[in-house]
């Protein structure tokens, strides 16, 4: 469930600005809603000549790179200590790969997810020393290695630490440098490099005076712009200029890794962007940390052998299936979870656990049923009493926050407003589980899951040249979302599936205009809506390669016409309320509490229908709005309750059907009615 939010802007400030910048008045509209109001924030931000700031304005720099130096000129082995993310990975393969060209003696260490997890380890620091190495140098980690860090000076090992994460505290490690853009006395403007991008300025700075920026860029980019575009941080400044310039690269690609990625993605003699590269080659690289190593990750975009490049992304395509269908037997018992424990569902946060569950893949899985239910979501999985947890979040809740804020509960924790990582016992689930929702509860307001609508369109005006006008705005991603657009009040002439099910194309019309809409990864039978239906749709717009140019339009969300979502949420939420905490007071009686009259009206809708499919929405809407949505929740966990219904759930699709029963059921046996009444005298009539 989300609330779609239609963005805003000053019309005439944008038709102001556009004459101005040269550019259409809509395109200008859409950079100030991403906060560019400024000729001269706009032309920086499409240019395609945005500077590097000095690589030296990074505290530390200096040290590192006389370190390195020393390390080159005195045949020192170094280690590049990485990570199994694709940033990681990207880090990685980037430093060890220049460092081989300036003559490096050069080994690599990434640390295994399922057991060492995140960043540098003790026993990892005594194999690297065991190895002969003279010099750690940690990339996209690093910058809370306190402890390893002295146990290398122990040893006799130096360490230069590169990293983007933000320190947790004003102490530093005592490495020989710690190149940290995020730390409190670091000047440089830019802060929100990815780890791989502070690998690209070290580059930068070991080749000061040697090889100009734009060399640099030809020689490395492609591999930096993954790392950037993997991580998923801000596309603007450096990481917009990295991009553009990576994706230029990998378009006619040298590197036998990125083809054989790109060939074992279905990429190939297709238009390949940032989002294509997100959603089919960042996580195949990610699958080989989170289901094994990242040794051979690392090994494929540093590979001069054709046929073990074929063979390495052959594996990654592999470990990607293995792991998307891990990713689903975890969804489906999440899902199954929700009917033995409703309770924990309702919470403003969701917190799951299990035994069961694979370590690597509970964070996508956690961001999965973010989506389904529109709210945080922590899963917990089991190693004997020793639980690790991942956490995602919705805008306007710190998910990092709120963890820190129970940490008394936790083993460790980390991470963002976003996403969050967390370790924990068992005994301390419930304890857990019970202070971040009082957390929750404790904020003045509880944001919902959005989705960002950049503004309305009439169907008429979509064309090829309009969509072409689009792509000044590309590379698309963090900080730079891919435009959204709302189409509202479309009539459906057609549903018709391709591909062997696999995706729809869905026929629409408004105002005499008909057009196609693309939804992608939906089979028939889950689509709620039906010919002579009328729904909003968000879309996204393409130009598609396999019509010869014509227009795409690729449904991001569709849901009932004009159905007021934020009336919606809030009587979802006191419908919410109740079943958490299974306590009612007179107000929520009476905004609950169903009559008969609506008790049958409800069964009458679902017989006559022959089951409702699409979900609790979709039956809102049917009953004509004529049941407030918290209500009629509940009216049909009470039929559920009585056995007078059943209600399959999957992460695709919800119905709702009759069961045949014999005989007549007093709805006042429901334990739903029962509580609900407890706060009435006279109970329920």
């Amino acid at each position: 469930m989300k609330n779609w939010l239609v963005a805003s802007a000053d019309r005439k400030a944008a038709e102001m600005l556009s004459a101005q910048c040269g550019l259409p008045p809509f395109i200008v509209y859409i950079l100030m809603i991403r906060g560019f109001n400024t000729k001269e924030s706009i032309m920086e931000f499409l240019s395609d000549d945005t500077g590097f700031e000095n690589p030296f304005d990074a505290v530390d720099m200096d040290k590192a790179v006389e370190r390195i130096n020393s390390a080159l000129d005195n045949y020192e082995k170094i280690c590049v200590y990485g990570d199994y993310d694709a940033d990681g990975v990207s880090s990685t393969a980037l430093l060890c790969t220049y460092l081989e060209t300036v003559g490096a003696d050069v080994f690599y260490y990434i640390p295994s997810r399922e057991n060492e997890g995140y960043g540098m380890n003790d026993d990892a620091v005594r194999k690297i020393h065991e190895k002969g190495a003279n010099l750690i140098i940690t990339v996209d980690n690093g910058i809370a290695a306190h402890k390893q860090v002295d146990l290398a000076n122990e040893l006799g090992v130096d360490v230069v630490i590169t990293d983007h994460h933000k320190p947790v505290s004003e102490e530093i490690p005592n490495a020989v440098a710690v190149v940290d853009l995020h730390r409190t006395d670091c000047p440089s403007k830019f802060k929100e490099l990815s780890g791989v991008g502070v690998v690209l300025k070290l580059i930068f700075a070991m080749e000061q005076g040697q090889m100009d920026k734009e060399e640099i860029l030809d020689n490395y980019c492609d591999i930096a712009a993954i790392g950037t575009i993997g991580d998923i941080v801000p596309l603007r400044g450096e990481n917009r200029t990295i991009v553009k310039h990576g994706l230029n690269l990998i378009r006619n690609s040298q590197r036998y890794g990125i083809n054989a990625l790109i060939e074992a993605s279905s990429l190939s003699g297709k238009k390949i962007t940032a989002g294509s590269l997100a959603f089919s080659v960042v996580p195949r690289i990610n699958a080989g940390g989170r289901l094994g190593e990242s040794f051979e990750t690392v090994n494929l975009l540093m590979t001069d052998d054709m046929q073990e490049a074929e063979e390495i992304a052959k594996e990654l395509s592999q470990d990607n299936n293995k792991r998307q269908s891990i990713e689903k037997e975890i969804i489906d018992e999440i899902l199954k979870e929700q009917e033995k424990r409703p309770g924990i569902f309702a919470m403003p946060v969701i917190v799951v656990e299990s035994d069961n569950w694979h370590q690597g893949v509970i964070g996508i899985a956690a961001a999965r049923i973010k989506e389904l239910f529109g709210k945080p979501v922590i899963v917990i999985t089991f190693e004997g009493d020793t639980g690790k947890g991942s956490g995602r979040s919705v805008a306007g809740f710190s998910l990092c926050d709120a963890v820190f804020a129970c940490s008394e509960y936790l083993t460790h924790c980390g991470g963002h407003p976003m996403a969050v990582g967390l370790g924990i016992k068992r005994e301390q689930v419930e304890n857990f589980r019970e202070a971040i929702n009082q957390y929750a509860l404790s904020l003045d307001e509880m944001p919902m899951d959005t989705l960002n609508i950049d503004c309305k369109l009439n169907p008429a005006g979509i064309n090829v040249n309009f969509i072409r006008q689009l792509q000044v705005l590309e590379p698309y991603g963090a900080g730079n979302p891919t435009p959204v657009f709302g189409l509202y009040s479309m009539r459906i002439v057609d549903v018709k599936s391709l591909s062997e099910n696999k995706h729809l194309r869905i026929t629409t019309e408004k105002n005499g205009t008909r057009v196609n809409i693309m939804k992608f990864f939906t089979a028939k039978e889950d689509f709620p809506f039906k010919r002579g239906d009328v729904a909003d749709f968000a879309v996204k717009l393409d130009i598609s390669e396999f019509s010869g140019g014509s227009v795409s339009i690729i449904a991001v969300d569709v849901r009932p016409e004009n159905l007021d979502y934020s009336e919606l949420i809030k009587s979802y939420r006191i419908y919410e309320n109740f079943v958490a905490s299974q306590k009612a007071d007179d107000n929520t009686f009476s905004y609950l509490m169903p009559t008969r009259e609506e008790f049958a009206k409800v069964y009458r809708y679902i017989r006559e229908a022959g089951g409702v499919f699409g979900g609790k929405e979709i039956l809102y809407c049917g009953l004509g709005k004529c049941i407030t949505f918290g209500k009629l929740c509940l009216i049909l966990d009470v039929m559920k309750e009585l056995n007078l219904i059943s209600i399959e759930r999957s992460d695709k699709s919800e119905r709702i059907y009759l069961n045949s029963i014999q005989g007549k059921v007093n709805l006042s046996d429901s334990l739903s009615i029962k509580r609900l009444s407890e706060v009435r005298s006279d109970g329920w009539t």
